[in-house]
């Protein structure tokens, strides 16, 4: 790494994590406001990106049983985490797909399901991180085929697409394939299409449709940081996306789905212009120390544990122990 972790940045990271560790069910999920396998991964994600050890540090309990939670919610025929959550399916799906690619081979799974308590554990058992990530790719890309974007939206079957949930997607799809499981190129290469299908000459990214590319910090950064770890920075749309976000550096971060917006801002920066991150980070740090509640969690619209997550992970970069976080 190089540099010391700020002071800031441990104290609000550890009380994050805290409040995470409190408020995990026996199950391993989170629960009130937003749940389900995106919400858990991306809890699991902030206790990763922590650097103790996810195998005998002292939160590899709330890792495995949080990881065992993600695997319980996949669906064995299509390969989707969280095919029973409908509407929003398919961001669990990416959100979870990331916390497993970014566990797998981190994480010692081979004695993870025992005394899980399962009924089905005889069968589920079988299931180890890197076979539960191969179904999750397949499911992913078998969802991308039916779709006449190249993109994905909520439910695995939609034939619309939009850049938030592609987003997500796809970033699971590229840790995934980091992390050594095979991903077609196609789908890889589809999925930037479709970006770039929506990205203006000025950097703006659209959601939906056609057009309609009002500005959105959050979904400029979304498709920065697809270019970025796509290693596509030599599209001229990679460098509007990027050239967006470094205009602005003053700019506060929207009110509308703050920590989601700080989520993907903090990894666009970093992977796109180290320089501007690091300016951008002390703004971020002195923004999260003043927000953060006192039992350590977040608000900003999404539920606590869904913002407390968003907020750690967009403050991890200053740690990078993620895979997903190397430049």
């Amino acid at each position: 790494m190089g540099e010391a972790v700020p002071r800031d940045v441990r104290e609000v990271y550890e009380k994050g994590l805290q409040f995470l560790v409190e408020t995990q069910s026996d199950e391993g999920d989170w629960r009130g406001g937003q749940s389900g396998p995106a919400v858990t991964g991306l809890a699991v994600l902030a206790f990763l990106a922590s650097g103790e050890d996810p195998n005998f540090g002292i939160y590899s309990g709330n890792i495995r049983r949080g990881l065992l939670s993600i695997l319980r919610s996949q669906d064995a025929a299509t390969g989707i985490y969280g095919g029973s959550m409908g509407h929003t399916s398919m961001y669990h799906h990416g959100f979870a797909m990331l916390a497993i690619a970014e566990s797998y081979g981190a994480v010692d799974d081979s004695d993870l399901w025992r005394g899980s308590g399962q009924s089905s554990g005889e069968v589920r058992s079988e299931l180890t991180l890197g076979r539960s990530l191969e179904l999750a790719v397949r499911g992913a890309v078998t969802s991308q085929k039916k779709n006449r974007f190249g993109g994905w939206r909520y439910g695995p079957d939609a034939t619309d697409a939009d850049t938030s949930v592609s987003g997500a997607v796809m970033v699971g799809l590229l840790a995934a394939r980091n992390a050594g499981i095979e991903v077609p190129d196609e789908a890889i290469d589809r999925g930037v299409a479709y970006f770039k299908s929506m990205t203006s000459p000025s950097g703006q990214v659209a959601y939906a449709g056609v057009g309609g590319f009002d500005d959105s910090i959050p979904r400029i950064s979304i498709g920065t940081l697809v270019y970025a770890i796509a290693r596509r920075k030599d599209m001229a749309e990679f460098k509007a996306t990027l050239g967006s976000l470094t205009s602005r550096l003053e700019q506060p971060s929207s009110s509308s789905y703050l920590r989601y917006g700080q989520y993907y801002q903090a990894q666009a920066l970093f992977q796109g212009d180290v320089e501007a991150w690091k300016k951008w980070n002390e703004q971020l740090i002195r923004e999260l120390k003043a927000d953060q509640g006192v039992d350590g969690g977040f608000s900003g619209g999404l539920g606590n544990s869904v913002d407390t997550s968003l907020s750690l992970l967009a403050m991890a970069l200053n740690f990078r122990f993620l895979p997903i976080y190397e430049r």
